[in-house]
């Protein structure tokens, strides 16, 4: 998950960078008065959101493995951890209705 985050976050700097090189040149327009910085990290992200679905696929589906799978593990550990408390509350109500 967190290579998956990584590479999000350098597409995001590498799309931000080209655009930030390309509005430098005066090839794409600048923001209007000060807003330069927020309209180049706005554009770098409409432009990486649908790129990092593109080309991240793999890693995106690898991410989703190991999250689904540690989901499993919690959910079957809390449902043994559940099972285990109902077998000593059980036991604890036999416990006290044969005294």
């Amino acid at each position: 998950m967190l290579r998956y985050s990584l590479m999000r976050l350098g597409l995001f700097a590498a799309c931000f960078l080209v655009i930030w090189g390309l509005v430098y040149v005066r090839v794409l327009p600048s923001g209007l008065g000060d807003s330069n910085l927020l309209w180049v990290m706005l554009l770098a992200l409409v432009i990486s959101a649908p790129l990092s679905f593109v080309m991240l696929r793999g890693a995106r589906e690898a991410a989703s493995v190991q999250v689904s799978a540690r989901v499993e593990r919690t959910r079957a550990n809390l449902a043994a951890s559940a099972s285990q408390e109902d077998e000593a509350d059980d036991a604890a109500r036999a416990a006290t209705q044969g005294s």
